[in-house]
């Protein structure tokens, strides 16, 4: 695989999770970065372990919900950097309940980061890449893009809509020579999994341990899906081994179904 030296790249959502993981891969590529959360603090640590190893790394504080925002990030990459060849938007939440007790507030939060957020991003981002007449933009769905998930109603709802809006992207794009593609990870154990098997566990009247072994038995290669596993294939995406491929949402679930 080619490598990403000289590269310019965006990673929204990299201070934890799998947005961390993406960055440190993309970074031992040997790319030039922009980190952006809303956890200024902790994209900052992230940077820091970054620029150790000899990389060019910004972090920034951004909220993916306020247009703003990111006008601000992309603003930064082009005068730090002064193209995007990459931009990863990863930048994702989740909460969990039953549709019958879902509160429109928990509808909002998910939709306006998972869905809004990547709008967003793919629009500053775009701009900048049409007239550079290349791109590549790697967005972050979830298996829950291609199938129904209880508790997850109104993610799931966030996250089939990041799938559609980047097939569609994709294909007006194309003609710039600009990429637009999803990964589609499983079960993945970050800290926002954490959370999901607590509340799981409490609203199904079970353990987290109980929990816990679903998942894994629900996934056929017999483990948990970790943050590298998903970075892996961003890795692909992002070099030019992936240059004919766009408008695809690509499983990484350890081969859980999603038709």
């Amino acid at each position: 695989m080619a490598g990403l030296q000289g590269k310019s790249i965006i990673v929204t959502g990299s201070a934890t999770g799998i947005g961390k993981a993406i960055a440190m891969r993309l970074a031992s590529d040997g790319g030039d970065l922009l980190l952006a959360d809303i956890d200024f603090e902790a994209v900052q640590e992230v940077a820091q372990q970054i620029r150790s190893t000899g990389n060019r790394c910004i972090p920034i504080q951004t909220d993916v919900t306020d247009a703003k925002a990111v006008q601000n990030m992309v603003d930064r990459c082009m005068e730090e950097y002064g193209k995007i060849d990459i931009a990863v938007n990863n930048a994702g939440v989740s909460t969990m309940a039953w549709t019958v007790d879902l509160t429109e507030e928990d509808w909002d939060y998910n939709m306006n980061v998972n869905a809004k957020g990547v709008f967003l991003c793919c629009q500053a981002e775009v701009r900048v890449m049409i007239p550079q007449k290349h791109g590549k933009i790697i967005n972050t769905a979830s298996m829950a893009a291609k199938r129904g998930v209880p508790l997850l109603a109104h993610y799931t709802a966030s996250k089939w809509a990041v799938a559609g809006f980047s097939a569609s992207l994709a294909l007006e794009v194309a003609k710039y020579n600009i990429t637009v593609n999803c990964v589609c990870p499983g079960l993945v154990q970050t800290g926002m999994q954490s959370r999901e098997i607590s509340w799981e566990a409490k609203l199904r009247g079970l353990t987290e341990q109980q929990v816990r072994h679903e998942y894994i038995g629900m996934t056929p290669l017999g483990r948990l899906e970790q943050p590298e596993d998903v970075a892996r294939l961003v890795s692909f995406l992002a070099s030019e081994d992936s240059d004919f491929m766009t408008g695809q949402a690509i499983n990484i679930t350890g081969g859980i179904e999603t038709h």
